[in-house]
């Protein structure tokens, strides 16, 4: 237990909120540096059992054996990738039949909205018409925002991995570091969160994988029981496209409702993969989650939405896969400070059964 100078209350809560406050708004404004290290930082410890047992067992330097677990890394990447463009070539043999079944969709739509409300078709292709303009006036900011975005993302693609192969071949000397920056009565609390951190994180990535992993069988069965084309790779992209909070899976339902219309317009089909992603969405959210993904970070279902929230208000989809990371480091830094340790249970999962306030009565003086 690392002990730290004792404090009144309200000191002590001014310097833990001036601290967060700060971090948050170095995160804020160096974002675009940060984001790519701590994502490294996590690819890199979930790679060192193999760097360990590289550089250990098999006696390789340590270059050789970083950029081992590097490569080993990367073809598991481009082969996903590989297999999701070779399905997707597949897709776009059937353009024109998706692009008839859209319009014979979208036809019956235009009935559907006549029928209901007594809208009719020339005032829907008007509105339509009028949006249309709205979205080509403002087309080249979107496109400027789009480059940008794709920009960013190739950058992040070629300094990632530069990045984790630093953390990995500098890895005993960012440990020894930490260790000059405290005092040596302390060294068995920071090897304690050290290792914990590491645990945590390969628990939570592997338990992410494992998620993952469910959700596209359970879509991809699902999807073949109603006869949709392509049921294997529209659960593959579910499933990856899910591990992105809250945005990811409403992505995967326009793709996989996109996907359908290789097959038949029919509306039945579009509202059964509304069911299977509800269905779905039901056991990652009340199963999956709670059983695999809380029980491994030990992080209680509120700060998890808060930290996600204020992760993608951050940094946007990247702050979204980070905030649970870095919200089990602080826990685990927290229960092993003693002036934090009541901010890491607020941060767990831990709830008492019963709670009674227990007050010594003081003795009268006869």
């Amino acid at each position: 237990m690392i002990h730290s100078i004792k404090l009144p209350f309200y000191a002590k809560l001014a310097l833990v909120l001036v601290s967060l406050i700060s971090f948050a708004f170095i995160f804020c404004i160096g974002k675009d540096i940060i984001t790519p290290v701590l994502m490294a930082f996590l690819f890199a410890v979930l790679l060192v059992p193999i760097f360990t047992f590289l550089h250990t067992r098999l006696k390789f330097p340590r270059h050789l054996a970083a950029a081992c677990c590097i490569l080993i890394f990367a073809l598991f990447i481009i082969g996903i990738l590989v297999f999701i463009s070779y399905q997707v070539s597949d897709i776009a043999n059937d353009f024109e039949t998706i692009k008839k079944n859209a319009n014979s969709f979208i036809t019956d739509i235009h009935n559907f909205i006549k029928d209901k409300f007594h809208v009719s078709i020339g005032e829907q292709k008007k509105y339509l018409d009028t949006v249309t303009k709205d979205s080509v006036q403002n087309g080249k900011a979107t496109i400027g925002s789009a480059i940008l975005s794709i920009s960013d993302l190739l950058l992040d693609c070629t300094i990632i991995p530069i990045y984790t192969f630093l953390f990995l071949l500098y890895k005993d000397h960012f440990i020894l570091f930490l260790a000059k920056l405290i005092n040596k009565e302390d060294h068995s609390a920071l090897k304690d969160i050290l290792s914990q951190i590491k645990v945590s994180i390969n628990n939570y990535i592997l338990s992410l994988i494992f998620e993952m992993i469910v959700v596209s069988i359970l879509t991809g069965l699902g999807l073949w029981i109603i006869g949709v084309k392509y049921f294997v790779l529209l659960g593959l992209i579910t499933g990856i496209l899910n591990m992105i909070p809250y945005i990811g899976i409403l992505i995967a339902g326009i793709i996989t409702v996109m996907a359908s219309l290789t097959g038949t317009p029919e509306s039945s089909i579009i509202l059964g993969i509304l069911i299977v992603n509800i269905i779905v969405q039901f056991i990652d959210n009340n199963i999956l989650v709670p059983l695999i993904i809380n029980s491994k970070v030990e992080i209680n279902a509120f700060v998890s939405i808060m930290g996600i929230i204020v992760g993608g208000a951050a940094a946007g989809i990247s702050g979204m896969f980070l905030a649970i990371p870095l919200l089990a480091i602080l826990k685990i830094i927290f229960d092993r400070i003693e002036s934090l340790e009541p901010w890491g249970y607020l941060m767990g999962n831990h709830m008492p059964k019963r709670f009674t306030w227990r007050i010594r009565k003081l003795k009268a003086e006869n």
